[in-house]
């Protein structure tokens, strides 16, 4: 069934654990991590750095905890199990996990632009016609409006820190059927007030993409 926006709920993380190094992640469909006496629970949510460029900024909730040293990751995203995408080996790199979220609330416009396709157009010399070949994905933004009277809520506080640390964080947007994304990126408010004649007036939060986001069905 189809889902609409209203009832979404944005978050943004405003506590990150110290990074902890991960020591090898398996080729698999759902890839496994070792880490030294990593600390996690099923569905923590962690950010990586990665050797391997498609992990490589992701978010994703922990699946398993095969031990206290591996822990396995959830969904479409952790599919490793390519040789050619994903060099055995070569997936090293470290992990923090979110230990503190925020709820953003009285947003009025939640905007999202990127990870499109980028193409690249060629025609041989002796052709008349051309050819696309895909080449990668143009990065993730979002863009959202928040009511400027929400200055007083923990969420904008939140923003406002984030805005001036320029620290990254995670974005977490929940569907009101339950499903969920999570985004790694920085944020950036503009608390110039933006005033016009029959609306609200607002503020505006520009979110940058570090990768794609990562989805999980309710």
């Amino acid at each position: 069934m189809a889902s609409l926006p209203s009832g979404s709920r944005i978050a943004v993380a405003i506590e990150l654990s110290e990074p902890k190094a991960l020591t090898a992640i398996s080729n698999a469909v759902e890839a496994v991590c070792t880490s030294a006496a990593h600390g996690l629970v099923v569905g923590d949510i962690v950010a990586l750095t990665s050797g391997w460029a498609r992990l490589d900024s992701r978010v994703f909730r922990v699946k398993a905890v095969v031990a206290p040293d591996s822990f396995t990751l959830e969904g479409l995203a952790a599919n490793t199990s390519s040789l050619t995408l994903f060099p055995a080996g070569a997936g090293v790199g470290a992990f923090v996990k979110v230990l503190t979220w925020v709820e953003v609330t009285k947003v009025l416009r939640n905007d999202s632009s990127g990870g499109a396709a980028k193409k690249v157009a060629y025609r041989y010399l002796e052709s008349d016609n051309e050819q696309e070949i895909n080449d990668g994905f143009s990065a993730v933004s979002r863009t959202l409006d928040l009511d400027a009277d929400a200055i007083s809520t923990p969420g904008y506080e939140a923003l406002a820190e984030l805005t001036a640390t320029g620290q990254d964080t995670v974005v977490r947007t929940t569907m009101r059927k339950g499903a969920v994304s999570y985004l790694s990126c920085t944020v950036a408010m503009n608390e110039e007030v933006l005033m016009q004649d029959g609306s609200l007036n607002r503020v505006t939060v520009d979110i940058s993409g570090k990768s794609a986001s990562t989805r999980y069905a309710a």
